[in-house]
């Protein structure tokens, strides 16, 4: 590795500055996603009973037990509604619209940071390859007839390992990228269907009641 980083001349560095935040980022990312793993249906169905037989405070202290989970503090958005607004279905689901959009977000922070780093890291690459392309230019230029491989050599493994540096990094970052976006894009659609099944389950226990 310190070998590539001195051979790669000074494009390296922030090639693996880029690689270091937007691991950082990686590991916060999916370490977060494995914290909140949850069946979101099956706890929607457990709140949806207790508001179905009106023990709304069950709900309620079930739903802050797990603070932590998107989910959870969607639905209890909803069931603050409900306990202030009554059965008011369209209240209910903006609460759970509002608080679900916030969670999104959350999950959401710094991803644009990570798409920059995926995108800058080739480019980089490529300055690197235009850099080390120059340095051996320049050294045939110096040497005349006289050149030799080990005058070039400095140039071009610039230029390679630059190019081979930034196109390892980014091909595996966007994977796992595209795998964090989907992620949340599930999640977010998990929080609109439930969301959407608990204003419909107090809409039924209200006219009920």
């Amino acid at each position: 590795m310190l070998w590539a980083v001195v051979k790669g001349g000074p494009v390296m560095i922030p090639i693996l500055i880029g690689s270091v935040l937007g691991l950082a980022i990686i590991i916060v990312k999916l370490w977060t996603l494995f914290k909140i793993r949850i069946d979101a249906e099956e706890f929607t169905d457990i709140v949806i009973e207790k508001v179905r037989a009106k023990r709304f405070d069950e709900a309620i202290a079930l739903c802050a037990a797990r603070a932590g989970y998107p989910i959870a503090n969607t639905l209890k958005a909803g069931l603050d509604a409900l306990e202030k607004r009554g059965c008011d279905a369209h209240e209910i689901e903006k609460a759970m619209e509002r608080s679900g959009n916030r969670e999104v977000n959350k999950l959401e922070q710094h991803i644009g940071g990570l798409i920059s780093i995926i995108g800058i890291e080739p480019l980089l690459g490529f300055l690197g390859t235009i850099t080390g392309l120059i340095r051996a230019f320049m050294a045939w230029e110096r040497a005349g007839s006289n050149i030799t491989v080990s005058q070039l050599a400095g140039g071009i493994y610039e230029a390679m390992i630059t190019t081979a540096a930034g196109l390892i990094i980014a091909v595996p970052y966007y994977l796992v990228c595209n795998y964090i976006i989907s992620r949340i894009k599930y999640i977010s659609y998990e929080l609109g269907d439930c969301s959407m099944r608990l204003a419909e389950a107090a809409l039924e226990a209200g006219h009920k009641a």
